[in-house]
């Protein structure tokens, strides 16, 4: 879920400064500046770690172009395990006297704004959430918006006249996906009077399956199968690295069905693109980069209004269709990028309860 930029085919390949599983001393990477003081930019990942091909993945790939901008700047990260770690690993770093500490994925929210209110004078970013916090600088996506234009294009390309989606969790980085989704299978069937069924998830009811995981694959690929028995053909997971179970299932069933994937290309961060027919992107990579650039620069990042990426501003897009270039057909991709001009000029509004306020 949740959710850009250039990644290697398969996995991440982790820069020299990567700190693994616990917050260490900086290792040394760059030596910019003889006797300059390194600027630390050190990240907490949520539980599904640093090679989930989503928005982990993501934001470190923004901290490692931080790093080429500015070799000034030094970069770790600690693998949060379970939730309770959070706290425990927000704090060493403050201890370790991190410049900027950046939280990834709304699900550290409580823990971040509980840090950030007991260390005022410390720079905080978090991914996916905004909080009361000033000193916590927000990166937030409206990616309602692409996941709009992806339910238009799967409402025009599937065979069985079912789509699917499905989540890790109901919680607004992860319905904000479904809610687009849904919306542009809807307005497909508005524009061309189609009744393609979208499976998974309800918008209205705000209800929908669920792994409640963002980890386990088998739990992913165990969500998609049923949707798949149930007749979709082109699937949505929003589950972080439980997705992959879809992926993986989807090219192993020889084109019986494809799915999408969301945050970063899948084709650049997933071992199975010749089953995907496009990722609803998340930039969070140049969101992270910007912000840290930024603030090792000495600019003062403001926590109101903080980011919010929209189509607009390329926060989100949808990803090239790689592999099924060939297979979408022309006016069909034209009617695609009709809808992203119409949402930034604000001709289409899109909708979503978990929408940031922008």
């Amino acid at each position: 879920m949740r959710i850009a930029s250039a990644f290697v085919a398969g996995g991440l390949v982790l820069g020299a400064a990567a700190c693994g599983e616990a917050p260490k001393d900086d290792n040394g990477a760059g030596d910019a500046g003889a006797g300059a003081k390194k600027y630390s930019a050190c990240m907490v990942t949520d539980v599904g770690g640093i090679d989930d091909k989503s928005f982990n993945t993501s934001a470190w790939k923004g901290l490692q172009e931080a790093q080429k901008a500015n070799s000034n700047i030094d970069i770790k990260y600690v693998a949060s395990k379970a939730e309770a770690d959070y706290e425990v690993n927000l704090t060493q770093y403050v201890n370790q006297k991190c410049d900027f500490i950046l939280a990834v994925g709304g699900l550290m929210g409580d823990a971040t704004s509980k840090i950030a209110k007991a260390n005022p004078n410390q720079q905080f970013g978090i991914v996916d959430s905004k909080l009361p916090e000033t000193n916590v600088y927000p990166m937030q996506f409206d990616t309602a918006q692409a996941a709009f234009q992806a339910g238009y294009l799967a409402a025009g390309m599937t065979k069985s006249g079912k789509v699917g989606t499905y989540g890790g969790l109901p919680i607004p980085p992860v319905t904000i996906f479904m809610d687009g989704f849904a919306d542009g299978v809807a307005y497909y069937n508005k524009t061309k009077s189609k009744n393609v069924q979208v499976l998974g998830w309800n918008k209205d009811t705000q209800k929908g399956s669920f792994t409640n995981d963002f980890v386990k694959q088998d739990e992913g690929k165990k969500v998609s199968d049923t949707l798949v028995a149930q007749g979709a053909d082109i699937i949505m997971p929003v589950a972080g690295g439980a997705g992959l179970g879809t992926t993986a299932a989807a090219q192993a069933s020889g084109g019986k069905y494809s799915a999408i994937w969301v945050d970063a290309d899948g084709c650049e961060s997933t071992p199975n693109c010749p089953a995907l027919l496009t990722t609803v992107v998340k930039n969070i990579a140049d969101a992270v980069k910007e912000a840290v650039v930024k603030a090792a620069g000495g600019e003062k990042l403001q926590a109101s209004p903080g980011f919010v990426g929209t189509l607009a501003n390329n926060g989100v897009s949808i990803a090239p269709y790689h592999e099924f270039d060939s297979k979408v057909p022309a006016d069909l991709k034209a009617e695609v990028e009709k809808i992203k001009a119409d949402i930034a000029a604000g001709t289409i509004t899109v909708t979503s309860k978990a929408q940031p306020a922008k």
